[in-house]
């Protein structure tokens, strides 16, 4: 059944590992009593997520989502086949005007050269006779006006025969055009075809697939819970996927980080857990994580804080009947104060706690065996966040807690005669 409290919850048991029942009914009596569960309980819980396989609706969706995401590339192959035809086409098209301009270009100018040679037909016959005409005249202004109408028709004559000219010389280049136009046409409409031929192959091949991986898609939402699937299908229609990998307490999809309680109950598989940012469902996948924590892996070395400062964080796995918790201690003014939070809520537990002298010297039972962290923040910052940190510092505090621990873990074991509460603060600070 699903139950919505904030996030999608789909509890599932895990077939593989009864271990994980109890721990989570445990942990839920823990908070419910104000505490919470150690590391040890944390830790044996974190093994049982490494040995358990995913929750199998987790599973039947990331199957889906491979599912639509390969139906939704060959619907876009098909859908582009048509396009690239088209656009062949259309090039094809424009070497068919540009052949068809050629080829009114030639019968322009035989239009025009035929209309020149009328013309200067008409000249010489005017020229002849007007030559007739002079024979019969009685006067020299007639005959000077015959001459002059000679002389005028065969100027016209030659500036004629200079636009025929004109037109034979272009006859040749607009030869080479209709001529290169029709090879290109005659290639172009090769190409067509041949691309035509192979789209109808690839959409008949492809619409094939479809329908094969559509009834795969069938089979694989009837094995995911029908609340789950709905939320899915929502998700999947407006952002394009529906399930996110939960990797280093951030959702992969959008980017955005999980609060520390919300990556845990991601990270237990027990059930299933929306992104509070996007909506996409949530899962988590331990293979990922072992690698990125292998010692071998070189990361950029950790900025350790001054051993002398006068605001110190510390993370302590188990304080007091509190469990995991962040202590701030801070001097001021020849005292120091102690704040205690918890460490997945960031809520402040009991009173700030006020003593003579620095806070080593005040509080060296707190500072015994726990991990410094990097922290620093202003009173006034402090004194405005009151009961409760910002998620934001959770997210530094927790970040650099992991980058500690990793650090430890490749340092060389401890001498066995070192006491055990130094190197801890040491390999840390």
């Amino acid at each position: 059944m699903l139950v919505k409290s904030g996030a999608l919850l789909v509890p599932r048991a895990c077939p593989e590992r009864s271990l994980r029942v109890p721990l989570v009914v445990d942990e839920v009596a823990a908070r419910q009593g104000g505490r919470t569960p150690g590391p040890a309980r944390a830790n044996a819980r974190i093994k049982a997520d490494q040995n358990c396989r995913m929750l199998p609706d987790i599973e039947n969706l990331l199957k889906l989502q491979d599912a639509d995401r390969e139906i939704r590339r060959l619907q876009d192959e098909v859908a582009e086949l048509p396009k690239r035809v088209a656009v062949i086409e259309q090039k094809l098209a424009g070497t068919k005007a540009q052949l068809e301009k050629a080829q009114a270009a030639i019968k322009a100018d035989e239009a025009a050269r035929r209309k020149h040679d009328a013309t200067i037909a008409e000249l010489r016959g005017k020229i002849s006779k007007y030559r007739d005409q002079s024979l019969d005249v009685k006067t020299n202004e007639q005959y000077k006006a015959l001459l002059h109408e000679i002389q005028f028709a065969e100027k016209e004559i030659a500036a004629t025969e200079d636009k025929i000219l004109e037109i034979m010389v272009s006859a040749d280049a607009r030869d080479k055009e209709v001529k290169a136009a029709q090879a290109e046409l005659k290639a172009e409409t090769a190409e067509i075809e041949k691309e035509k031929a192979d789209a109808r192959q690839r959409t008949a091949e492809d619409e094939k697939l479809l329908t094969e991986w559509r009834g795969k898609r069938d089979q694989m939402r009837s094995g995911v819970d029908p609340d789950l699937l709905r939320h899915y299908e929502r998700v999947s229609k407006f952002r394009g996927t529906g399930i996110s990998e939960v990797r280093d307490q951030k959702c992969m999809a959008c980017q955005v980080m999980l609060r520390p309680q919300t990556y845990n109950e991601v990270r237990s598989g027990l059930q299933t857990i929306v992104c509070d940012s996007c909506q996409r469902i949530l899962y988590f996948n331990p293979a990922n994580e072992l690698a990125a924590q292998d010692p071998a892996v070189s990361r950029p070395r950790r900025h350790h804080p001054k051993i002398d400062a006068p605001q110190a964080w510390y993370y302590r796995a188990d304080y007091a009947d509190t469990g995991e918790v962040y202590l701030c201690l801070t001097n001021l003014q020849g005292q120091a104060s102690r704040r205690v939070y918890e460490i997945h809520t960031g809520r402040l537990f009991g009173d700030i706690l006020i003593r003579e002298g620095n806070y080593r010297q005040a509080f060296p039972e707190d500072i015994a065996g726990a991990i410094r962290l990097n922290g620093a923040w202003s009173e006034a910052d402090l004194e405005t966040w009151a009961a409760e940190l910002p998620m934001v510092v959770l997210d530094s505090l927790l970040a650099d807690l992991e980058a500690a621990r990793l650090e430890m873990k490749a340092r060389p074991a401890a001498k066995p005669e070192a006491p055990a509460a130094v190197p801890t603060e040491q390999a840390a600070s």
